[in-house]
């Protein structure tokens, strides 16, 4: 098995409302449809230097020389599925997401956290909207660059900085933009977390820490009604969530406020307060963790 590494363009496509193509046009006609878009956007990634890795149902993936050739690719495609006459009464659409960076290519597959990252904008994309990373968007020529808009910024597990996220826009008349207001972009945010006399930080570089009885854990609770892997905090862009997953329930006291518990679910913490592991505060309040949110 020859594997290789280089850094290249991974873009996903996909046709946007595929199911209901087949409740509409039933099963043959809708069949015949997707694959034709299929086959159209296969061979624009070709006719732009790429090359079609695979494609599954109604996506194709692809893999580019470059960020350039990628967004060249996503355009056409766009524009040439929007030209298409509409079907059963609908038009056709289709979404696109592509990232850069260094992908494995073994026996004519491509893996890696790029194309993790490559699915993730593609699955972020609304029908007939191009995006990219921030990585790609870097990488782009100028003139490409000018029709960029950012959208957002992702918090991505296993990361230790944000992602930005940018729109391509690939209309060519400014008719067909949509208005899009400033986008409001998230502060620095940093939480402290106290357990005894230890004391941790989560912010842009630390994103994620883990609760629980096991030694594998960030921060091991000695209490015998935790579970091994209890829960988990981790920041969402400037917010920070606490996430249960535990059998006893996870106990939340933001201060001035009641007491909630979580079972097998998610609160965002806001301001200071403290956190038991399978039971009420009052119940035994010997082992705790303290929490206070910074701006």
């Amino acid at each position: 098995m020859t594997e290789t590494s280089s850094s290249m363009a991974v873009l996903f496509a996909d046709v946007s409302g595929s199911t209901k193509l087949y409740e509409t046009l039933g099963d043959a006609a809708a069949l015949a449809t997707i694959g034709g878009c299929v086959t159209v956007m296969s061979t624009v990634c070709v006719g732009q230097g790429g090359r079609v890795v695979k494609t599954i149902g109604d996506e194709v993936m692809a893999v580019f020389p470059s960020a350039d050739k990628a967004a060249q690719a996503a355009a056409e495609m766009q524009t040439r599925i929007h030209e298409h006459p509409p079907v059963g009464g609908s038009r056709l659409g289709i979404r696109v997401g592509f990232h850069v960076g260094q992908a494995i290519e073994s026996e004519g597959d491509v893996f890696g956290d790029s194309v993790n990252v490559a699915a993730r904008m593609a699955a972020l994309a609304k029908r007939e909207q191009i995006i990219l990373s921030s990585h790609a968007a870097d990488a782009l020529a100028p003139w490409l660059r000018a029709r960029l808009r950012e959208v957002d910024t992702l918090s991505v597990k296993g990361k230790t900085q944000d992602i930005g996220i940018f729109e391509l826009i690939w209309q060519e008349s400014d008719e067909d933009l949509t208005a899009v207001a400033t986008r409001w972009k998230p502060l620095p945010a940093r939480i402290v977390l106290r357990h005894g006399t230890k004391e941790f930080v989560l912010d842009e570089t630390a994103t994620t820490i883990t609760l629980g009885r096991d030694a594998q854990n960030d921060i091991v609770i000695a209490d015998r009604m935790a579970s091994r892997l209890h829960a988990r905090i981790e920041r969402r862009r400037d917010k920070f969530v606490i996430v249960d997953h535990s059998s006893n329930g996870t106990f939340v006291v933001v201060d001035g406020e009641p007491e909630i518990m979580l079972r097998r679910e998610e609160m965002m913490l806001r301001g200071r307060g403290h956190v038991t592991f399978g039971h009420a505060y009052l119940d035994d309040p010997a082992e705790f963790l303290g929490f206070s949110c910074v701006d």
